[in-house]
């Protein structure tokens, strides 16, 4: 593990790394400054966030379930001349970045962003698919997940992520951005420190319980990790706010936010992995969340191999 985390630390963008095996902390650094306990911006690592509130907004009857169609929820933001299809978009598809309608991520976040009204804006896109149909990964279907929360609870997306995450985990979730509005903004900008993020992987690992309290339904934690569509971009299978790929021959699930904020969970290895990044360079264009997988992959699991397989007897 020593090696792992020196090869960590030549990661010019890392700023943190924390493993846990069998729910102990067996490594933590911080580099170049950062802090454990200080929170930063997980950047769309807040899809997956999202996702752990609706599964709870379902539990309790917030919401009907994945299949209720949004436009339930939203109808007076529907403008008249919208697409017919938007009422066939449901929790599930917008879930699973499966909504048809073109992204407001990319090189149409700024855009969207600058908009007076983001939930309209989302909703009047034109559809590129059919609702259901390929992974079209956008921020605007996560927003319209937050409105939906917000507007089915009668309650903020901040108050419930401190109510429902924050005060059983344990962690401190800071106010994030708003639209015009006043909706917090659905998968994006949050902020959670290294060790909030370690146990809200740590909640998902023991499906959906952390120090011996529910807080997650278990069910939920078994649709999140699903694969419900693939990655445009890696290949990688997509549940509900989870990305899914096979490292070591073990199944790894994990949250992905721009510039390398990242949540690894593999439950057959009993490992939680966190990673925070410089959240103002791009993961991607330069192969930088291949590096992440990466050190997972050939340097983490390897260095916990040999006490896995002595737990499960195999040795």
């Amino acid at each position: 593990m020593e090696a792992a985390v020196e090869r960590a630390g030549e990661l010019e963008n890392l700023r943190s790394l924390i493993v846990s095996h069998q729910g102990r902390v067996v490594s933590e650094r911080a580099f170049k400054g950062a802090s454990l306990e200080r929170p930063t911006n997980i950047k769309s690592a807040s899809k997956t966030i999202i996702s752990a509130l609706v599964g709870i907004a379902i539990e309790q009857g917030v919401f009907k379930g994945v299949d209720q169609p949004v436009a339930e929820i939203l109808a007076s933001n529907i403008p008249s001349d919208a697409d017919e299809r938007v009422k066939q978009i449901t929790i599930g598809h917008l879930l699973s970045m499966r909504a048809g309608l073109e992204r407001t991520s990319g090189r149409n976040y700024g855009s969207w962003v600058s908009s007076g009204n983001w939930i309209r804006y989302v909703l009047t896109r034109d559809f590129v698919d059919e609702p259901g149909g390929r992974m079209l990964y956008s921020t605007g279907s996560t927003h319209l997940l937050s409105a939906a929360l917000t507007r089915a609870s009668k309650r903020s997306t901040l108050e419930l992520a401190r109510d429902w995450l924050g005060e059983p985990l344990e962690i401190q979730v800071p106010p994030w951005t708003r639209d015009p509005q006043g909706i917090f903004l659905g998968g994006n900008e949050m902020a959670l420190s290294p060790r909030a993020l370690l146990r809200f992987g740590e909640m998902y690992r023991q499906g959906g319980m952390i120090d011996g309290k529910r807080v997650l339904p278990e069910n939920w934690v078994k649709e999140s990790w699903e694969q419900r569509t693939s990655s445009p971009f890696t290949g990688d299978g997509y549940g509900y706010g989870w990305f899914i790929r096979e490292m070591r021959g073990h199944q790894v699930y994990y949250a992905w936010g721009f510039g390398g904020q990242m949540i690894y969970v593999a439950p057959s290895l009993n490992m939680t992995v966190v990673m925070t990044s410089d959240s103002t360079e791009p993961s991607r264009e330069d192969n930088y969340i291949g590096q992440l997988h990466a050190l997972v992959a050939d340097a983490i699991i390897p260095a916990l191999l040999p006490k896995q397989e002595e737990a499960t007897g195999s040795l």
